[in-house]
């Protein structure tokens, strides 16, 4: 059981970090959306993560964590998504009188979308994701070996 805790924990990132570069991805591709149903332009979402927390039954574990005083009952139990957030920053004022969604003194907003921050937080989460991948391949290969060593 012990040996699959970092394959599970690894999963959870590998999950988190495929959500992160879709809602990146959603983000490049309304960068020029000056209209939603919700009204007005487009604002940038972002994903907010929190550590799991320990699974029922491990009781003991949590108990003996806490009473060597550690802060965590028990670490490594990998991460999880738990929101979606909106962002709330004003996108720019680009003065276009004749667009369609022109305010009233000619003002269009645009997508508070910055496209370079984008790629550069999507190449964060890739690299995140690849690491995830990593481990899992590196926990795998201990368990391959293990077996080894229990065949002699």
């Amino acid at each position: 059981m012990g040996m699959f805790l970092g394959i599970d924990a690894a999963a959870s990132g590998l999950t988190a970090e495929k959500l992160r570069m879709d809602v990146i991805s959603n983000n490049i591709a309304n960068a020029n959306t000056t209209r939603t149903r919700e009204g007005g332009a487009y604002h940038r979402r972002y994903v907010v993560f929190e550590p799991r927390t320990p699974k029922t039954g491990r009781d003991f574990e949590k108990f003996l964590h806490i009473s060597l005083g550690r802060k965590d009952p028990k670490p490594g139990e990998g991460v999880r998504a738990v929101a979606i957030e909106r962002d709330t920053a004003d996108g720019p004022l680009v003065y276009d009188p004749g667009h369609p969604d022109a305010n009233a003194e000619g003002y269009v907003e645009h997508p508070n979308v910055n496209i370079v921050a984008e790629m550069v937080d999507m190449i964060t989460a890739s690299r995140a994701y690849e690491a995830n991948a990593a481990t899992i391949n590196a926990a795998k290969s201990m368990a391959q070996k293990a077996m080894d060593i229990g065949r002699q």
